[in-house]
């Protein structure tokens, strides 16, 4: 039987539960514009930064759940998001929370069956991952893909708009916008690979990487890597992009599984997946995806760094 939960005409209290790299920076956010926060994470550390700036800390998800109007999650993995939602100690457990933000990227069945839970308890759920990496979750600037019924994605765009900069109410149905956010993920890391192939062609002949980027960035070859995200990872050699490989396989999976699902051939994106599955197989699993241009580099012995003025080959 459903439980009756109270019905506020905003967002009320904010629950967080996820601190990692994208989590803490969006509290952070949260805080900053005055919500009232509870927070949970299985890390202390971050936890402990966000009660200094006034959030309230829970021993765990259902805590959460109990003691905020609003709750929202973002974790790395399908199956820590159906845990907290689903599992032992976690949200369902909780009597107090009408609503329920997913900004994971889980993929649309995991979403589809906590929305399901959660709607047997009275819980609203509104599907809505987020892209736009570390940056713009520090900066406000992410884009965020909205899946769920129209009032309450009225009600929580305030919360949304605290987040990022584009806002998008993709479908009515929790588990669309998890579909939008993986063919964005599939698109984005298609560009990272090419762009890793193409430099490394023009490298082996003689072509300086830097002035490779300024030219593909004028012409129709553009994309996220030859923007800046190639020179200010790749170029530099420190490869700290924020997101790992293993969560670009973990992305990739979950789209082609989905494509699968529904008959849709992705002859490209298997191709794709193999070179970060690759990847992952040299040791850079846990490492910042702009290390899928090392992969490029080893096969054609160079090395992607810009030239000074006048060393061109």
């Amino acid at each position: 039987m459903a439980i009756a939960r109270p019905r506020p005409d905003d967002a009320g209290i904010l629950g967080m539960i996820g601190l990692g790299n994208m989590g803490e920076p969006m509290a952070r956010r949260l805080a900053g514009a005055g919500h009232r926060l509870v927070v949970h994470d299985l890390d202390p550390a971050p936890v402990q930064r966000l009660v200094a700036l006034g959030a309230r800390a829970a021993s765990s998800p259902a805590e959460v759940g109990r003691l905020a109007d609003t709750v929202a999650v973002c974790l790395p993995r399908p199956a820590a998001v159906e845990a907290v939602a689903l599992g032992p100690g976690g949200l369902a457990e909780a009597d107090r929370f009408s609503a329920y933000i997913d900004l994971s990227t889980t993929g649309p069945a995991v979403m589809g069956r906590v929305a399901h839970a959660l709607a047997q308890a009275g819980v609203s759920c509104l599907d809505s991952p987020i892209s736009g990496g570390v940056a713009g979750a520090r900066d406000g600037t992410l884009a965020i893909m909205a899946a769920g019924p129209p009032a309450l994605f009225a009600r929580l765009r305030p919360v949304l708009e605290t987040l990022g900069r584009s806002i998008f109410h993709v479908g009515e149905r929790p588990g669309q916008a998890q579909v939008m956010k993986l063919i964005n993920n599939l698109l984005s890391v298609t560009a990272w690979t090419v762009t890793a192939e193409g430099l490394a062609l023009g490298t082996r002949a003689g072509l300086d990487p830097g002035l490779m980027l300024d030219v593909l960035q004028a012409g129709s070859g553009r994309n996220i890597a030859t923007e800046d995200r190639f020179r200010r990872y790749v170029l530099t050699r420190g490869f700290d992009s924020g997101f790992t490989v293993d969560g670009i396989c973990k992305d990739i999976g979950l789209c082609l599984a989905e494509a699968q699902a529904r008959g849709v051939p992705t002859p490209i994106g298997r191709a794709v997946e193999q070179l970060w599955l690759d990847a992952s197989g040299r040791g850079w699993g846990g490492q910042g995806h702009a290390r899928i241009a090392c992969l490029y580099e080893q096969w054609a012995g160079v090395e992607f760094a810009a030239r000074p003025a006048g060393e061109q080959g």
